[in-house]
């Protein structure tokens, strides 16, 4: 059962990838400037611009170029080499993804812990103040714009108080080697503690500011799940046979309420993976984020191109695994294969 689910689901996979590809390569397309004329400059002569074109495949039919790049990706396993640096895309996404993956997943923990913490005591003070207020602020999380929070805290934090650094994800002063890109795991892995604190210390605003959102969205599905699980009546046997409130909560009820609370968190996950865009920027992040920003700038297709791909095939991998962490959570899904 469970293997067929599997197999269902890659190849749902690789249609998605395919067409996420198709439309990614019109769209860049359409982006207003020419490479060629971005990287030789104005003064540069049209004997010039038609020699770069043909070098790069610009002047080839749309159709020739698409089954190309798809050529390169099946049998070379290649994204393609960066317009401005001529260096190979997947080499420089290696380069910038640990960022974004340490941020994305240092404000997931955030979200998740804050969000499932407040959307379960929201459910059991049900139409209290301590309700109305916890779902007041998710409301307030969902509707405020990440680029005025992040430019708010770093004014409040950083600038006035200067409790945390403004930007970067390290100090100049700092002697730390990359050896994963995971900062805060390479300075434990050189036993530099130093190095550890100051990482964290960077980190710690960008990912309560990336946080924001998720953390209201888990708040108030964790709140709606347990609403409908605790009006269940296995819950009501289990209060009336003594069973304590906290074991109600935890064991009862959360189990019960964890298939749409675990579905919200990895749909979140998978977008502060996929879209740190904004968080990065503003924070002069060095990940795939910002990575994405100055290649659009840049006109730089294979890039564009590239990122985009990596994006659609993080989103879809945490839903596979979202969706096969279903057999674990219910038997009921397990039997059935569904």
């Amino acid at each position: 059962m469970i293997f067929r689910f599997l197999i269902r689901r890659l190849g749902l996979m690789a249609l998605i990838l395919l067409c996420v590809s198709f439309i990614v390569f019109i769209s860049v397309r359409l982006i207003p400037g020419d490479p060629a004329q971005i990287m030789l400059g104005e003064r540069a002569t049209q004997e010039a611009l038609e020699r770069l074109r043909e070098q790069l495949g610009l002047n080839k039919p749309f159709l020739v170029q698409y089954f190309g790049y798809l050529s390169r990706i099946f049998t070379q396993g290649s994204l393609g080499d960066s317009i401005v640096t001529n260096n190979p895309v997947l080499v420089e996404v290696a380069q910038k993804f640990p960022a974004t993956i340490e941020l994305a997943f240092a404000s997931m923990l955030i979200a998740a812990f804050v969000g499932i913490s407040t959307g379960i005591v929201a459910a059991v003070y049900r139409n209290t103040w301590i309700d109305n207020l916890t779902m007041i602020g998710a409301l307030t999380g969902v509707s405020m714009p990440i680029f005025w929070l992040g430019l708010l805290l770093m004014m409040v934090f950083s600038a006035q108080l200067g409790w945390v650094p403004l930007s970067g994800r390290l100090s100049i002063i700092s002697e730390l080697q990359p050896i994963t890109g995971f900062y805060l795991l390479d300075s434990l892995l050189a036993g530099d503690l130093y190095s550890f604190a100051d990482a964290l210390h960077h980190l710690i605003l960008p990912a309560i500011t990336l946080a924001t959102v998720p953390t209201a969205i888990i708040a108030r599905m964790t709140r709606a799940s347990m609403l409908d699980v605790l009006e269940q009546d296995y819950v009501k046997t289990a209060k009336a046979k003594g069973v304590s409130r906290l074991s109600v909560i935890l064991h009862h009820a959360l189990r019960n309420a964890a298939i749409p609370i675990t579905t919200i968190t990895g749909l979140q996950l998978g977008l502060l993976l996929s879209g740190a865009v904004l968080t990065e920027t503003i924070y002069a992040w060095n990940g795939l984020g910002s990575y994405v920003v100055n290649a659009v700038n840049a006109r730089d297709f294979p890039v564009i191109q590239g990122c985009v791909l990596i994006f659609a095939f993080t989103f879809v991998l945490i839903n596979l695994l979202v969706d096969m962490s279903y057999f674990g959570l219910d038997p009921r899904i397990r039997e059935k294969g569904v």
